[in-house]
C-alpha cells in the first residue's frame, strides 16, 4: 500500500487511523526498529513525517500480513536498506558509470563493517530473548 501524504507531519493519532494500530503499537515499534524515529516538535509530542509512515505500512505489513517476527522484520528492513545503500552511488560520486572503484581496503572495512553490524544485531536478539 504506497501512501499518499497530504501535509509535512503527522500527529501519532493520525497515523494510528492511517496504520489501523493503537498508539501503544507504534511507540513500541519505534523501540525495536532503529530506523524509525520520528522527531519531537517543541511540545514533545512525535510528528511523522510521510517517509515514516511508508516505514510504518512496511513494518506493518511484514508483521501482521506476511507473518514475520519483529526480529525477522527487523532483519528484513535491514537487509534491504543494505541492498539499497550498496546499489546507490556515494555521494558525490559520479552517476555516469565511470567514477573510481572503490579500493580493496574500503571494500574489505565495509564487509567487516556489516560483519560486526550482524553479530551486534545476533547479540541484542539473544539479550531480548526472541
Amino acid at each position: 500500500m504506497k501512501f499518499v501524504a497530504k501535509k509535512l507531519y503527522y500527529k501519532i493519532g493520525e497515523v494510528c487511523e492511517i496504520l489501523g494500530v493503537e498508539a501503544h503499537v507504534l511507540r513500541y515499534w519505534e523501540s525495536e526498529f532503529p530506523s524509525l524515529s520520528p522527531p519531537k516538535n517543541k511540545a514533545g509530542q512525535r510528528t511523522y513525517r510521510p517517509k515514516d509512515i511508508e516505514l510504518l505500512l512496511e513494518i506493518r505489513a511484514l508483521l501482521y500480513e506476511e507473518g514475520f517476527t519483529i526480529a525477522g522484520a527487523r532483519k528484513r528492513l535491514s537487509a534491504r536498506a543494505q541492498r539499497e545503500t550498496a546499489s546507490a552511488p556515494p555521494e558525490g560520486a559520479d552517476r555516469s558509470g565511470q567514477g573510481k572503484a572503490k579500493s580493496p581496503q574500503v571494500k574489505t572495512r565495509s564487509r567487516r563493517l556489516n560483519q560486526v553490524r550482524e553479530e551486534l544485531e545476533n547479540i541484542l536478539t539473544l539479550l531480548r530473548g526472541e
